[in-house]
């Protein structure tokens, strides 16, 4: 047997398939009934010669039939929670793919300046030597310009 609150939960639904089982009820028959599963189910005795037993399995099949759906749906909202999990862990792992092709990419590039810089210090050493004492007396001034400030 339906409940008060299940009548009041599911109303529009229900009594949208009231009036088609029963097309005999009026609006205003279903306005005054709203919410009391007793009066509803007494003005469908009194306008349509049902019984109660035969009403009350209306009633039941038609929450049965909500309950069903609902079911379906949070088995429609399960699979897309899991395509979604299956997305982001796809991007995830492409994400993680694209970082270490760019660490790669890094590390091959350092390397290559390194190989070139000692390229460089082979063939012309005493200009290698000399940007480096310049380097080093350019660092020095700017440290002690900084300490200086301070």
């Amino acid at each position: 047997m339906i409940t008060r609150e299940e009548l009041k939960g599911r109303w529009n639904e229900i009594r949208g398939q009231i009036k088609e089982k029963w097309g005999q009820l009026t609006d205003d028959d279903l306005r005054q009934a709203e919410g009391n599963t007793d009066q509803l189910i007494g003005l469908i005795q009194r306008k349509t010669g049902e019984g109660r037993e035969q009403i009350s399995r209306f009633f039941d099949s038609v929450m049965k039939e909500g309950g069903d759906k609902a079911t379906d749906m949070m088995g429609q909202a399960g699979q897309a929670m899991n395509q979604a999990a299956e997305t982001v862990q796809r991007y995830a792992q492409d994400a993680s793919k694209y970082a270490q092709e760019g660490y790669q990419q890094a590390t091959r590039s350092v390397q290559e300046g390194v190989h070139q810089a000692e390229e460089t210090v082979r063939s012309r050493p005493v200009e290698s030597l000399a940007v480096a004492f310049g380097t080093g007396v350019i660092t020095g001034l700017l440290v002690a310009l900084v300490v200086r400030s301070r």
